[in-house]
């Protein structure tokens, strides 16, 4: 009976944020806040006593997955609702000063337990005066930065689902939207972790990067709206640095050229009943990639190569997509 009281408190947290990230605080006081913040405060109790305890962690945590929320949101509740309500312009005044002496109130007397990191509250209030001042980061750099914080705590979970909690994200988000983030969080992770000559591998699932990776590449159909709907500059970016991603982007390249026709009436290639690609936006993609790395254009230059080869190896245009792309490419980068 107890736990099922416990789950059914807990089972309000996702409403919680979303109120408070709404106009519905215009109608909050004082003490309704106090209310609120008093409940983020026990849901982050709940993640401290449920943590190391297996099963009740899983029984709290499938409650939160309806919501769409992960068993981290407890521990981070009080965190989450500050900087919620401190972003609301909605919120009354008298309730913003409450809010802020609650979040700047003096610190702890000797004696006292010293404050848990995740507890401390008022650096969302400098937080909040900071951003003020300085401009804010492009959205979506700013919601891939989010994506990626919440990826690395719920790997760092005990039992976290990355993968769950990623696929939960990105589906919140219309479809190009979702993509433009996953874009910006890979490019994000290659600003702060660096890569080698070689790339990024990501060959495992295990890392932030390879979770991201496979949720762009596993489905097919997604991936081949992914390349649609993204720049090809942005895509010679990403596949400059993920290997994974650079063979399944040539790969679907390769598929997407070999559906062009070649119209003699019109002296070029067009586009097939089934073509995704212009002629012109085929040898736009070709083009940035052998603008990237040194090693991204050795691989789209050699891939090329094949490709001539195994049609034929002509060397006349007209007979052969490939032979006509590597002609293509190779003046343009003479020209450079």
């Amino acid at each position: 009976g107890a736990m099922e009281a416990v789950l059914g408190q807990v089972e309000q947290l996702p409403a919680l944020l979303a109120v408070s990230r709404s106009a519905l605080v215009r109608d909050w006081d004082p003490l309704t806040l106090d209310r609120a913040l008093d409940w983020a405060q026990y849901f982050q109790h709940l993640h401290h006593r449920f943590r190391t305890r297996p099963r009740l962690r899983e029984a709290v945590g499938r409650q939160l997955r309806r919501g769409r929320l992960g068993f981290a949101y407890l521990g981070r509740c009080p965190q989450l609702l500050a900087l919620a309500l401190l972003e609301n312009r909605a919120l009354p005044p008298a309730a913003c000063r409450r809010l802020l002496h609650r979040l700047l109130q003096p610190p702890p007397r000797p004696g006292d337990p010293p404050p848990r990191p995740g507890e401390l509250l008022p650096l969302l209030a400098r937080r909040k005066a900071a951003a003020r001042l300085l401009p804010p980061p492009p959205r979506g750099q700013a919601e891939a930065q989010l994506l990626l914080r919440r990826l690395r705590e719920e790997e760092e979970e005990e039992g976290g689902e990355a993968a769950g909690l990623l696929a939960r994200a990105l589906e919140q988000f219309p479809q190009a939207r979702a993509f433009e983030v996953a874009a910006e969080a890979l490019l994000l992770l290659v600003k702060q972790e660096g890569s080698s000559p070689g790339g990024i591998q990501a060959a495992g699932d295990g890392d932030v990067a390879g979770l991201l990776l496979s949720w762009l590449l596993e489905n097919t159909e997604r991936f081949s709206a992914l390349c649609l709907h993204l720049p090809g500059s942005l895509l010679a970016s990403l596949a400059g640095h993920y290997s994974r991603l650079s063979r399944s982007y040539l790969d679907l390249l390769t598929s997407w050229g070999s559906q062009l026709l070649y119209d003699p009436l019109q002296g070029g290639w067009v586009k097939g009943d089934k073509a995704e690609l212009s002629w012109e936006e085929l040898r736009e993609r070709f083009s940035c990639l052998c603008q990237g790395s040194a090693l991204l254009k050795g691989q789209t230059r050699a891939a090329l190569k094949l490709l001539k080869a195994r049609d034929g190896d002509f060397e006349v245009r007209g007979l052969s997509v490939w032979t006509d792309l590597l002609m293509e490419v190779e003046e343009h980068l003479k020209k450079e």
